[in-house]
């Protein structure tokens, strides 16, 4: 089978399938996603594997000065006007895990000496796939949590949740809900279930893949420099 077949009514995409992992925009910025291209490691009914590698071509949100949206602050990131900008994922990898039916995906990071840094449990809602299209849709849930290797979990970005209930991104219920999210989470890590148990952790990347090319057909204002050439 090539890398991206399907089989019969299979809805999954083969191990090898470049896909896009977005985060779409929401309100006024609707038209603003973030969009990154990713390689697919596994793909079956217990959920989606997906890996971004370093110096990967991406598609991002960021001020009009072209500086990142967390400059804006904990409120204005939801208000500052925005453009998209094509850039590369800097620094290592990530292994991504989109659990079904569960609204947050699971991130991996290593340090460059190959290191395990830790899970990040980004909250988001539940993803929405096009296989044709090969792409894999959410909206950012703004709250975090970092699982360090010893498992101790640490919360992130509440004031930037705070933030979104203050300029009317989420309303106060929505924001209740999120954090219930959260603590469902903090209940699946502390019994230590999938995907934490398959160890992906222990996953290294085939040294030969090649990075995917950068996303089309989005208005991009901004270039980074390492993309000029």
């Amino acid at each position: 089978m090539t890398a991206g077949a399907t089989t019969g009514t299979d809805l999954h995409w083969a191990p090898g399938t470049t896909i896009e992992w977005i985060y779409e925009g929401t309100g006024r910025f609707s038209h603003l996603p973030n969009v990154r291209p990713m390689t697919v490691v596994r793909d079956d009914k217990d959920g989606l594997v997906a890996w971004l590698a370093p110096g990967t071509p991406v598609i991002k949100p960021v001020l009009t000065d072209g500086r990142e949206m967390r400059y804006a602050g904990p409120e204005g990131m939801f208000t500052e006007d925005r453009v998209l900008k094509l850039d590369i994922w800097h620094g290592t990898g990530i292994l991504k895990v989109a659990p079904t039916g569960k609204p947050w995906s699971i991130w991996h990071f290593w340090a460059a000496d190959d290191t395990f840094l830790g899970w990040y449990v980004n909250l988001e809602a539940e993803h929405r796939r096009d296989v044709a299209a090969r792409r894999t849709s959410s909206v950012d849930h703004v709250l975090d949590l970092w699982i360090n290797p010893d498992r101790r979990i640490d919360w992130k970005d509440e004031d930037e949740l705070e933030g979104a209930v203050t300029t009317g991104r989420f309303t106060a219920a929505e924001a209740t809900r999120i954090t219930a999210d959260a603590h469902a989470a903090v209940q699946e890590i502390e019994a230590w279930s999938p995907p934490f148990s398959d160890n992906w952790k222990d996953w290294r990347p085939d040294p030969t893949l090649r990075l995917p090319e950068a996303p089309t057909g989005y208005t991009v204002t901004h270039i980074t420099k390492d993309l000029l050439g």
